[in-house]
């Protein structure tokens, strides 16, 4: 499904249910949940550290997509399934980093055409900002934990984290493929 033409631009590896999307995504936040923990009672500030870095990328994997489908629901959109590629948004990484993002295993998420063409704008937008917020909010909220458990190192990885949340939103933002610019052209219509 590489370059096809309902992703364009977006290297897809497969897809899943909405079903099992969820589990999976639900799984992975569950288990970022717990790495955090295992972080803070770890007996080893290398076994910590690896668990924080563990449970933030879990947290960063995981909660995009489901915050799409979790806003979207709420807001009466309906989806078709998960899909599981690299990002949707290439232009908002650079150069040396690009081709690392169009390759790692992002969960993306279909909307249903007819729902989508129904929404009103404002929940369009909404939806699509879910994702990108949730991105930047809750891995630096799961640095924030780590750092208020007294993980070793954390107070760099809450900085680093902070920082790598900014990046997100901006790059996003001034990206024309990123979701942020989806709800601005949502509603605009």
């Amino acid at each position: 499904m590489h370059g096809s033409t309902l992703f364009p631009g977006r290297n897809i590896f497969g897809r899943l249910s909405i079903i099992v999307g969820n589990m999976v995504q639900i799984a992975g936040l569950a288990a970022a949940c717990l790495a955090l923990v295992a972080a803070r009672s770890a007996h080893s500030a290398l076994a910590a550290v690896f668990a924080m870095v563990v449970g933030w990328v879990l947290f960063y994997f995981c909660c995009h997509a489901i915050a799409h489908w979790v806003v979207g629901r709420m807001l009466g959109i309906r989806f078709a399934f998960y899909t599981i590629g690299g990002t949707g948004n290439p232009e908002g990484y650079p150069s040396g980093m690009r081709w690392v993002f169009e390759h790692l295993p992002f969960f993306g998420v279909q909307t249903e055409k007819a729902s989508m063409q129904k929404a009103k704008p404002m929940a369009k937008a909404m939806m699509w900002s879910a994702g990108v917020t949730s991105s930047a909010v809750v891995p630096t909220l799961g640095a924030f934990c780590a750092w208020g458990s007294g993980v070793p190192l954390s107070k760099l990885f809450l900085i680093f984290a902070v920082f790598w949340a900014f990046g997100t939103l901006a790059s996003n933002w001034r990206s024309r493929t990123g979701d942020f610019s989806k709800a601005r052209r949502a509603l605009q219509s």
